[in-house]
């Protein structure tokens, strides 16, 4: 048996790893970030926003997009044009970054956390039905690190119930459902654009629709009352009285970052779904460890993070998961990590939302498997070569072989 390398040991990367520089950047869009910037002209649906407005609805097979600043507006702007407020209740999943509950309290209205399934790690359309009241009107779904929430289901209880769905695809970028992307399944879909994102541009968001109305809701509210492609200065229709608008705009600069990387996300997308079945198949067969299933319909998956699951009782006394981390991170592979966001939503250390504003329906799995169990990937260790992801799969073997009873 090799010696860990934790322990003084040699690892199994004798040599690093190259894993890319996240998020991407190119010369290319580095001298066009130049051009904008020598143009004066930097905002107010300019030639970029409004390009990838049409680019990522033409990707995505949405009617309309609407770039925001960042991902978490995006939700408050899709509940505020779906008239979700005070009075109202929306179910969101348990485990899930933050944002997710709180848009909703932004928007007056009560989260309702629900469980998680075991394998996919997203939403458990099982406890759904449990959670729904008469004062239920939308589920946001979040399709979580490497998998996509059972959308058939969840469309299935949302029709039964007269319910809006709004998807969080803030980790999906290019994950389709049979065939439809991510965010074209429910009423609304929303992405970010965030630093770690699979597309990224420091800050971003935008929400995507299939109906035509409702796209232009989402790009009055967001862009302080003006119709889609205005020029400042100029609206020429006024948005509908009662419709309160906000300063939600992205830059040009923004706008070019991510129109640069969209040319490339459906082959890259392709290229991690690759690698993650070959990490998936390894790590599965070994004893103790569990990777995170893929979305059941998912016709491509994408990721944000690589996440799987270590069961505290193949491990040695004493040992936990973060220690098993710790262990890989020391062979080589240093973007393992033990815990994801590390806690539930509403346990959250950012989480400020008192008691009265927000319920807890279910929660048991995900408690589970956030407290004991869970460990994660970065997302540019998907972006290695064939032989290199075999090697990451090696360092799991080896540490488990140390690591087990």
């Amino acid at each position: 048996m090799s010696k860990l390398a934790i322990n003084g040991g040699t690892p199994v990367f004798e040599t690093a790893a190259k894993v890319p520089a996240w998020p991407p950047a190119d010369p290319e869009t580095a001298e066009l970030l130049k051009e904008i910037y020598l143009s004066h002209a930097w905002s107010f649906y300019g030639k970029h926003e409004v390009a990838f407005n049409e680019e990522f609805a033409a990707y995505t097979k949405a009617a309309s997009c609407a770039m925001m600043a960042n991902g978490t507006v995006t939700l408050e702007v899709a509940m505020q044009a779906l008239g979700i407020g005070p009075g109202d209740e929306v179910i969101v999943p348990a485990y899930s970054w933050i944002a997710t509950g709180s848009a909703v309290v932004v928007c007056g209205a009560t989260p309702v956390m629900v469980d998680i399934e075991p394998d996919t790690l997203c939403l458990d359309p099982k406890k759904i039905e449990e959670a729904i009241t008469p004062k239920t009107r939308a589920i946001i779904p979040v399709h979580l690190y490497g998998s996509m929430a059972d959308m058939d289901k969840i469309m299935a209880i949302a029709a039964k119930h007269d319910l809006f769905v709004i998807e969080d695809c803030a980790h999906a970028h290019g994950s389709e459902w049979n065939g439809k992307h991510a965010g074209t399944i429910g009423k609304v879909g929303s992405f970010s654009f965030q630093q770690s994102k699979t597309v990224a541009s420091g800050e971003g968001g935008a929400c995507i629709t299939n109906d035509p109305e409702l796209g232009e809701a989402l790009g009055r509210i967001s862009h302080i009352g003006y119709q889609y492609g205005a020029v400042q200065g100029q609206a020429t229709a006024p948005p509908p009285m009662g419709m309160i608008s906000h300063n939600y705009r992205i830059t040009e600069f923004q706008a070019a970052i991510l129109r640069s990387q969209l040319r490339t996300l459906r082959a890259d997308t392709e290229f991690r779904a690759r690698n993650a079945e070959i990490l998936r198949k390894r790590l599965n067969a070994i004893p103790g460890i569990r990777v995170q299933a893929p979305g059941r319909c998912a016709t491509l998956q994408g990721y944000y993070q690589f996440a799987f699951m270590i069961d505290p009782a193949v491990l040695k006394e004493g040992i936990a998961t973060k220690d098993f981390c710790a262990a890989v991170r020391a062979e080589g592979v240093t973007g393992c990590g033990s815990s994801g966001w590390g806690a539930l939503m509403y346990r959250h250390r950012l989480w400020s939302i008192p008691e009265n504003l927000y319920r807890v329906a279910s929660f048991e799995t995900a408690e589970d498997i956030v407290k004991n169990k869970l460990g994660t990937m970065s997302l540019s260790w998907l972006m290695l070569s064939e032989e290199e992801i075999h090697k990451v799969a090696d360092a799991f073997e080896k540490v488990m072989a140390e690591y087990s009873r």
